[in-house]
């Protein structure tokens, strides 16, 4: 069969966490390595109340066909909420995705030849990465740190090429949980405004807010050159798949046309549901709920690592998301922590996947989320453990 490949995909290795999550569906392990939401905040009895009300209503009419572009008033509600966040966004510019992967997709193949090259956060989304890789990008990659992207490595990265797309995440990043400053987002924005580069602003975490301010978007910065991505899978429920693109008509005309031939629509069923729930129900209390356990989850999580954790050890303090970022003492490898510490019966994502060229890093990616208080006490107790061995060697 090997020959039949196509050679778009034949060198793509499949998903790292993906692989990953595989292991940790034993039930005995403790997993500190997807990107989950807390099943426990899904809102089960609303959306059931919703799918039962629409069905009532609008039984026929819900499982059939619908536009490519997306529910109307969904959308429509999509743009009332950037409005209150101080963004214009036409209705006609919003297209509903399966998830915002979808869109990294239809991006990819909408503006990628193979060469074509993209600028990436390093460390950066392994999603984007996988989803530009099929499409055979090149990729530049730009370190950020913790008030955003290396300014200066970013100049030097637009000098020396001609890249198409930049992807950011500049709320709460995955993995590494940082967010950039504004004066980040400034010059950021300054950088590419006399280029042709686009910039994807890719925002599932952006609602997750613990301490802090919000940050302005690259929209408001860059209108002309920004894609937004957005998800109701870290606010809602993931098993939707529903996300959506907004982008210039120019730009949108095209993705739907790519998306007509991958899926027709998304899941129209799903976005009817979705939106009488938002109709019916308060959607900002809700995430007030998510961000009360998380921000919970996430300060049980650093006070068990500064408790447990040798003291070389260090992480970053995200203020929002779902994610630590760790790193260890130069010469330890995440890896090899990770392949100890499954055998005692926890897992994580070390850092390697999140970077287009890097191998053997020392660090790693810690999910607070999905995880109870008491587990992850428990889990990162084990992590320690395991720490003080391989310091001990």
């Amino acid at each position: 069969m090997n020959e039949l490949f196509s050679n778009r995909i034949a060198g793509v290795p499949p998903s790292f966490i993906r692989e990953i999550l595989k292991v940790a569906v034993d039930p005995e392990i403790i997993s500190f390595a997807g990107g989950l939401p807390n099943r426990d905040l899904f809102p089960v009895a609303a959306l059931q109340k919703a799918t039962n009300d629409i069905f009532d209503e609008d039984g026929k009419d819900i499982l059939q066909y619908t536009g490519t572009e997306g529910y109307l008033p969904l959308r429509e509600m999509i743009v009332a909420d950037y409005k209150r966040k101080g963004l214009d966004i036409d209705v006609d510019e919003v297209l509903i995705t399966n998830g915002s992967q979808q869109g990294l997709d239809l991006l990819g193949k909408v503006l990628l030849n193979e060469e074509d090259e993209v600028l990436i956060e390093e460390p950066g989304y392994l999603g984007a990465i996988q989803a530009f890789e099929v499409y055979r990008a090149k990729f530049i990659s730009v370190p950020v740190g913790q008030e955003g992207m290396d300014i200066t490595s970013l100049k030097e990265a637009l000098i020396t090429s001609k890249a198409k797309l930049m992807y950011t995440v500049p709320n709460f990043q995955n993995p590494s949980g940082i967010s950039y400053s504004n004066e980040n987002r400034q010059a950021v924005a300054d950088c590419l405004r006399e280029t042709k580069t686009l910039l994807i602003e890719d925002n599932p975490y952006g609602d997750l807010r613990f301490s802090g301010e919000n940050k302005v978007s690259f929209k408001t910065l860059l209108p002309e050159q920004t894609i937004l991505l957005g998800s109701f899978s870290k606010i809602i429920v993931p098993s939707f798949r529903l996300g959506w693109i907004v982008a210039p008509w120019v730009l949108m005309e095209k993705l739907v046309i790519a998306k007509q031939a991958a899926d027709l629509h998304s899941n129209y069923f799903c976005q009817r549901v979705l939106h009488r729930f938002l109709k019916d129900n308060d959607l900002q209390a809700h995430i007030e709920k998510i961000i009360s356990v998380y921000g919970k989850q996430k300060l049980v999580m650093e006070a068990a690592i500064k408790r447990c954790f040798p003291k070389e050890v260090t992480y970053l303090n995200p203020e929002g998301g779902m994610f630590l970022w760790v790193t260890l003492p130069e010469s330890l490898s995440a890896t090899e922590l990770f392949d100890k510490a499954i055998e005692q019966k926890v897992a994580f994502v070390p850092g390697d996947p999140f970077y287009v060229s890097k191998r053997g890093l020392n660090t790693l990616r810690l999910n607070f989320s999905s995880v109870d208080p008491d587990v992850i006490n428990e889990g990162i107790e084990r992590l320690g453990k395991v720490l003080y061995e391989m310091l001990e060697k």
